[in-house]
């Protein structure tokens, strides 16, 4: 489904992303681990279309190199960004809404009545506006709003970053939902929930992807440590 090959990322002088390789199969649930500054973000937004690269970015098949973000968005490549950036002046509802946008008339994917369902947290607040929700209200709005647009493949940066652990819990096991129907590349710093929502991890350290594994093998700290410190050889390597 996805395909990257020699992706470099860079802003001026700083080299964010250096030269790797990521695929997501159809289907597939996919972590991207790593600590600040391993890259992790650019790779996305490079992914997305929202930053410059060189390299090649296939999503099904197709070269997105010269694809506009908003026509990847219409391909059915759909990115919750870190920040969840809702609307603060529209409902909950209308910013479910919005997320129709890009759907282009694909029959599959979710609705409105499925998003209350992962998240009936939102059921009450259907008609409260987006600056007065909580956090990780937010963060299910804005994974809802994901949804909505029938995303073929879902990206989704940091969705557990400043949540309390109950409303962490409540992301996790929607992800879990969502990953039965929808194939998933999630960037998170929490090792415990990628392992749960996700069936294969990659590390990157450095701008660099320094371990690739089976999400389930990665309870083992010291590789998991070895690897944010580019000491490992395990999988591509550095």
């Amino acid at each position: 489904m996805l395909r990257i090959e020699g992706m470099h990322v860079r802003y001026g002088t700083t080299h964010a992303v250096r030269g790797i390789d990521l695929s997501v199969a159809e289907g597939e649930a996919v972590a991207l681990l790593g600590p600040n500054g391993a890259g992790k973000t650019s790779t996305l937004r490079a992914i997305s279309r929202l930053a410059a690269c060189t390299g090649s970015v296939l999503f099904e098949g197709r070269d997105l190199a010269k694809v506009a973000p908003e026509d990847v968005a219409r391909l059915g490549l759909i990115q919750v960004p870190e920040g969840r950036h809702v609307f603060p002046d529209l409902t909950v509802h209308e910013n479910l809404q919005i997320g129709t946008t890009p759907r282009r008339g694909r029959a599959e994917g979710f609705g409105f009545d499925d998003v209350y369902d992962l998240f009936p947290a939102l059921v009450p607040l259907r008609d409260r506006l987006g600056f007065a929700l909580s956090g990780g209200e937010q963060q299910m709005v804005a994974i809802g709003r994901a949804l909505v647009a029938a995303p073929r493949l879902l990206l989704i940066d940091e969705p557990s970053l400043g949540l309390a652990p109950v409303v962490a819990e409540a992301v996790a096991q929607a992800l879990v939902a969502v990953r039965a129907r929808t194939a998933l590349l999630v960037i998170e710093q929490n090792v415990h929930l990628a392992v749960r929502v996700c069936q294969r991890a990659a590390v990157m350290s450095g701008g660099r992807i320094v371990l690739e594994a089976p999400a389930g093998k990665l309870h083992d700290r010291d590789e998991l440590l070895a690897s944010y410190l580019g000491q490992t050889k395990t999988g591509t390597g550095v």
